[in-house]
Formats: structure tokens, C-alpha cells, sequence
């Protein structure tokens, strides 16, 4: 996939990222996000004291597939590093636009409201190397 191609994947509906962190002792850890895109980064927001919090704050490195799990199938894999800031003046803002795509116009407000609040980071996920594939079962 060329980058636009990527972009257009990742902002397509309400595809769900699989992140994977490691876990204190090394082991893997892998949990769903909902996320938007901010040019070729991703924003999600998760718990400060969550694994996936715990690790971003410490190591930052990351991993994160988002697939379509409908033939003729396809993937877009990310590694790179993920940097989390507890309650910024833009949670809010960045929580509401994760809202809308998941939830909906009627419930982007409460979900902004829930998630941009002290205890939960948001998250800008910088690509270092993107790994892409689309019509595998063509």
C-alpha cells in the first residue's frame, strides 16, 4: 500500500487496533484501542495506571495491527513509539473525535467527557516502520 493508501485504510470506519506493549517481566501484551489519525500519527487515549499506560510512559515502544478481516483481506502493521500526557488542555477535543468515529455524533460528547479526564492519557502514536498488505486473498 502507498501511504495515502495506508491513511485511507486506517481512517475507514470503526476498524479497531490491536496494540501490543510488553509487560513488565517481557511478556507480550496486546489490547484493542479505538484511535483516529492526526496526519500519519494515531491519538487514542488509555488508562495511566492500564498496562498499555504503564509501559507507554516507561518505554513508549509499540506495535499496532489493524486488519480487514473480510476477503479479499489486508493489514496495515506500525511499530514505533508512543508518547502519553495525563489530562492535556485538548483530551477533551482529541476523546470526542475518537467518540464520533466509534460511537457515533450522539454520543461523541460523552465519550470526549468520560475519556479526557485526569487518569487517562492521551496518546500520539508516531510510525517508525509501517508494514502493509492489501487483497492477500486475491
Amino acid at each position: 500500500m502507498t501511504p495515502e493508501e495506508v491513511r485511507a485504510f486506517l481512517g475507514e470506519g470503526t476498524r479497531t487496533g490491536k496494540l501490543g506493549v510488553s509487560m513488565k517481566d517481557g511478556s507480550p501484551h496486546v489490547m484493542p484501542i479505538w484511535f483516529v489519525l492526526d496526519g500519519d500519527d494515531l491519538i487514542f487515549n488509555t488508562g495511566a495506571d492500564s498496562v498499555k499506560g504503564r509501559h507507554i510512559l516507561g518505554d513508549g515502544r509499540v506495535s499496532l495491527l489493524v486488519d480487514d478481516e473480510e476477503p479479499p483481506f489486508a493489514f496495515v502493521h506500525i511499530r514505533g513509539r508512543a508518547i502519553g500526557v495525563d489530562n492535556p488542555p485538548e483530551s477533551v477535543e482529541w476523546a470526542t473525535k475518537i467518540g464520533e468515529r466509534y460511537m457515533g455524533p450522539a454520543r461523541a460528547g460523552e465519550f470526549g467527557r468520560r475519556n479526557g479526564v485526569a487518569g487517562e492519557l492521551l496518546v500520539r502514536l508516531t510510525p517508525e516502520r509501517v508494514i502493509a498488505q492489501s487483497g492477500i486473498a486475491d
